[in-house]
């Protein structure tokens, strides 16, 4: 196997010197120590060093990943499952009025929940997913045949009207790259809408080194407002909406209090503060709405 890719330059501005801002460990799954470093030309902060491309996959070998499970084993599971219902209606009306057709592309797919509820509600979905586990459940149960990433490039330029990323941005190991393919998918009037931890909040500082949402090495980078508006600036795009996540604040806590050896109450406390103080700093994750600049 390939030794650990260390990045040379940012991943958003191109700078080359970093400092290391926090040292922390894959409490989800291996204990492998990682480090977290800051730009100093831009601020943005992502791991560094991370797992070679053809390591990477192996450090989502788990059936209590979340993500892409639908079980309902376990408590933490349990409240995921049932906040995921609520919020997927959620979803689905935010991208309604905000959209100008029916065309939808949702890229990191999972499990097709949130493109079956779009389907259901007259949108043309198509998604796209690594996992084989993912696509045979969305196959099974909701008849949507969703396609390998590598497919990306096939689609047509300017042909959806609606791109969603749900806490997937974060994962993609070729950001540059891979979003300057993303964003030519996207129509003229279109819509990009990204879902992403805020490594700026209440809780992600309350927890320091525990915070769950930092998830590495899963988690490549750790975005906060102004560096995800000035990465999309690299693709024309100017930041036009900001949308809280409340809930992530108290999923999120209960996993850090989980890995720091603290309690339920402590977690639903916490999760409570971060939302009463996300004037500050926002919400523990946030959806951020993209645009074309000057678009007609």
């Amino acid at each position: 196997m390939e030794p650990n890719f260390v990045h040379s330059t940012c991943p958003v501005c191109d700078g080359n010197v970093f400092s290391t801002s926090l040292e922390t460990k894959d409490y989800f799954l291996t204990q492998e120590p990682f480090f977290i470093v800051d730009c100093q030309s831009c601020g943005f902060r992502f791991t560094n060093p991370i797992p070679a491309e053809n390591k990477i996959g192996s450090y989502y070998k788990s059936d209590n990943y979340v993500s892409h499970s639908s079980s309902k084993k376990g408590f933490v599971n349990r409240v995921y499952n049932t906040v995921r219902t609520y919020t997927l209606k959620q979803k689905v009306t935010l991208i309604q009025k905000r959209a100008k057709g029916s065309s939808l592309l949702d890229i990191g797919a999972g499990t097709a929940h949130f493109l079956n509820q779009a389907k259901l509600h007259g949108f043309q979905v198509e998604g796209l997913e690594p996992d084989s586990d993912a696509v045979s459940f969305a196959k099974q149960y909701f008849q949507i045949d969703l396609k390998p990433l590598a497919t990306l490039p096939s689609f047509d330029d300017a042909s959806f009207d609606v791109i969603t990323m749900w806490h997937v941005l974060e994962h993609v190991y070729h950001l540059q790259r891979d979003l300057e393919v993303i964003t030519r998918k996207l129509k003229r009037d279109g819509v990009f809408i990204v879902a992403v931890p805020n490594i700026d909040s209440h809780d992600a500082k309350h927890y320091g080194p525990f915070w769950a949402a930092l998830d590495v090495p899963r988690h490549l980078y750790h975005f906060q407002k102004s560096t995800i508006s000035l990465l999309m600036e690299r693709y024309g795009m100017e930041l036009t909406e900001v949308l809280p996540m409340k809930f992530d604040s108290y999923y999120v806590s209960m996993l850090s209090e989980k890995y720091k050896g603290g309690n339920l109450m402590k977690a639903f406390f916490r999760g409570f503060i971060s939302n009463l103080n996300a004037k500050k700093g926002g919400y523990s994750s946030q959806i951020y709405v993209f645009r074309f600049k000057n678009a007609f």
